[in-house]
């Protein structure tokens, strides 16, 4: 079955409240592009006597190419995507950081929050909104990169991937989203707390923490040969990540290597972090202010290798001790005037 089948029936089964990319809709605008410039050339080559004149970066194979400020692509094609990608992340990281706060929750917090819950959720329907939200990041992500291949399929040019590019930098690229890597180790610890459960090991199938030698890999297989992976490695201390943080262009590093390379203290935290400071792999600016902790990819990764967390947690132990030290003496300092 083509995905364009398949992402019509999701849409005509999802919640109605929920935002989508516009499939259907864009490809109408492709064609409405396509259908201007055919027309455009055809008035052009009955005016010079049937010579060919395009205005365009590039033609296609059928020999059209859209001009430089194109209308359609410029003024309708290109801002609503935008707006719809908008609408979908946002969507998507309200509803994930909310189902995964409700699931980490203790004591009266937890009541409290079951209690705004529209309704009465057990494992069961947790871990099926959690499948819900994952299906529709990556559907809405396919559709995303579908609809820009075909942009640069029938425009014979690369403005597509240069727009995929430029939402990553707003980061409403769904898949740089921290809370789908959150949504995946939420998956593997309901199956480690209810193995007993065949219905709920049979939905984590697609999900698995493995280890590449010693490369830790967070994967999840999904429709449409679509495959995605996050090496859990920090490329600061080149370590499995420990007490695991998500900038907001997607990167993920150990706590403490993420506050070294902001130049801050563990103290002051990430939010006090100068906004020029770089990520030390996309070497984009301020990106740590929005930093997220993952919490279940800790709980996962403490469980998957204990050895191996007891010896950094022994090990940062120490330095957040001398760092928490230096702190206060250097209030007190302060505080004394001296």
């Amino acid at each position: 079955m083509k995905f364009a089948k398949k992402y019509e029936e999701y849409m005509q089964g999802r919640e109605k409240e929920l935002p989508v990319v516009g499939l259907k809709k864009l490809k109408k605008m492709l064609k409405r592009c396509r259908r201007e410039l055919q027309t455009h050339q055809e008035e052009g080559e009955e005016e010079r006597g049937g010579g060919v004149n395009c205005r365009s970066g590039g033609v296609g194979s059928d020999g059209v190419g859209c001009p430089g400020h194109c209308p359609v692509c410029d003024g309708t094609f290109f801002p609503s995507l935008l707006n719809e990608m908008s609408a979908v992340v946002g969507c998507f990281n309200e509803r994930a950081k909310n189902l995964l706060e409700l699931h980490l929750a203790s004591g009266f917090r937890k009541y409290v929050l079951w209690f705004r819950s529209k309704s009465h959720r057990n494992h069961g329907t947790m871990v099926q909104e959690g499948k819900d939200l994952v299906t529709y990041a990556i559907i809405n992500s396919i559709a995303m990169r579908k609809i820009l291949k075909k942009y640069d399929k029938i425009h014979y040019s690369k403005q597509g991937q240069a727009f995929k590019a430029k939402a990553q930098s707003l980061h409403i690229e769904i898949l740089q989203s921290p809370w789908l890597c959150e949504l995946m180790a939420f998956y593997i610890n309901l199956r480690q707390s209810k193995t007993n459960n065949k219905a709920v090991m049979e939905l984590f199938g697609d999900c698995s923490l493995t280890f590449d030698g010693e490369k830790p890999i967070l994967s999840c297989n999904l429709f449409d040969s679509m495959k995605v992976e996050i090496d859990l490695t920090c490329s600061i201390c080149l370590e499995t990540v420990f007490d695991p943080v998500s900038l907001t262009c997607g990167h993920i590093f150990c706590y403490m290597c993420c506050c070294s390379a902001a130049s801050v203290t563990i103290v002051d935290g990430l939010k006090v972090a100068d906004p020029k400071e770089k990520c030390p792999l996309c070497r984009r600016e301020g990106v740590y202010a929005g930093a997220v902790h993952l919490d279940e990819l800790n709980i996962l990764l403490r469980h998957s290798c204990p050895d191996y967390w007891e010896q950094r947690l022994q090990t940062e132990r120490v330095e957040r001790i001398r760092q928490a030290k230096e702190h206060w003496e250097s209030q007190c300092r302060a505080f004394m005037g001296i």
